[in-house]
């Protein structure tokens, strides 16, 4: 296929103060920037999909963590989909669905090593990003890999409506949880668990105690603990979960914008007695679980038992709002930014 026409210029999202506590739109900027063109290995993306992340906000930090912080004043960065308009790669033709690492703006030029081609007519373009992409890896692989799910166990999901917490409720189902609860934070979202995605239980945290509620939808205690939240829900977890259960802890966006030290949890000498096996994860460190990943959840999604919602914002220059918007819990399923609307 013939090159497509390219802009000169496009435009692109920076950083342009570090945020004190929540983000705030000044803290962003859209600018103009060069599109360059591919050199030698390299491919031009025009992209269709961006997306926001709550891993996002800990880079926007100047301060060491497992991936460098975004610069002030230079291009952000993150999932994206879209396609190849200009190639000078063995493999990449234009036309060809391309995800990659450069989000956050219209056009991207990258090596091609760094670029996964997708099959566009197979799912929505879109759901790379999503149930098939980062957020699809890390429920299967921190829920069956990390916490090492068995059959019958009873599972706990925070975060249980966003892009993550919906498909880990919704995978323990499929692979046989005896119970599966999940937390939310709107009286809909709970709704949905329950209606939707298949969980036995469902409760607003902001209707109280998370503590009191988790026991009253888990009377008998939890084996596993599927953390995207920490603070009190972490908390209330460790109180709750059964001699040796296991807790994935994939994220703690209760505390991102915190600028103060977090609360807790305070009961973790808990962990102890009970012997429970809290872990870490990213996502990173499960890549050899893709193929078996991909083929299984496009199984189920093809069966309809896997359900998946997104939440899309249309245009780049509501890129930063979209991202403000996510953390303070906009989104139902995966946020992503509409460019080709």
């Amino acid at each position: 296929m013939a090159e497509q026409a390219v802009p000169t210029v496009a435009r692109e999202w920076h950083l342009a103060a570090r945020p004190q506590g929540w983000p705030t739109p000044a803290d962003f900027v859209l600018v103009e920037a060069p599109v360059r063109r591919p050199g030698p290995g390299e491919i031009l993306v025009r992209n269709a999909f961006l997306s926001v992340d709550p891993y996002m906000r800990g880079r926007m930090n100047d301060v060491k963590s497992y991936v460098p912080p975004f610069a002030l004043g230079k291009a952000m960065d993150g999932g994206a989909v879209g396609y190849v308009v200009a190639s000078q790669a063995d493999g990449f033709e234009v036309g060809d669905a391309v995800l990659h690492g450069l989000g956050w703006r219209e056009y991207a030029t990258l090596d091609a090593e760094h670029a996964v081609k997708v099959d566009a007519a197979a799912a929505p373009l879109s759901y790379y990003l999503g149930v098939l992409g980062m957020p699809g890896l890390t429920a299967y692989a921190g829920l069956l890999e990390v916490a090492g799910l068995k059959k019958g166990d009873a599972v706990f999901v925070s975060g249980a409506a966003g892009a993550v917490g919906s498909l880990v409720g919704q995978i323990a189902r499929l692979k046989g949880a005896s119970r599966v609860i999940g937390s939310a934070g709107s009286a809909e979202k709970v709704a949905k668990l329950v209606d939707d995605y298949g969980f036995d239980a469902a409760f607003n945290y902001k209707d109280g105690p998370v503590r009191e509620q988790l026991a009253e939808a888990a009377p008998e205690g939890i084996d596993v603990y599927f953390d995207n939240v920490g603070g009190d829900h972490l908390e209330a977890a460790i109180g709750a979960l059964k001699v040796h259960g296991r807790a994935t802890l994939c994220g703690a966006i209760a505390q991102y914008n915190d600028t103060t030290a977090p609360a807790g949890p305070r009961n973790l000498a808990l962990a102890i007695g009970k012997r429970l096996r809290l872990q870490g994860m990213l996502v990173g460190d499960h890549a050899a679980l893709q193929p078996q990943f991909t083929a299984e959840v496009a199984g189920w999604l093809r069966d309809g038992s896997l359900h998946y919602d997104e939440t899309v914002v249309d245009g780049i220059e509501r890129t930063g709002e979209a991202f403000i918007e996510l953390l303070r819990g906009g989104n139902t399923g995966k946020m992503v930014v509409r460019l080709d609307a």
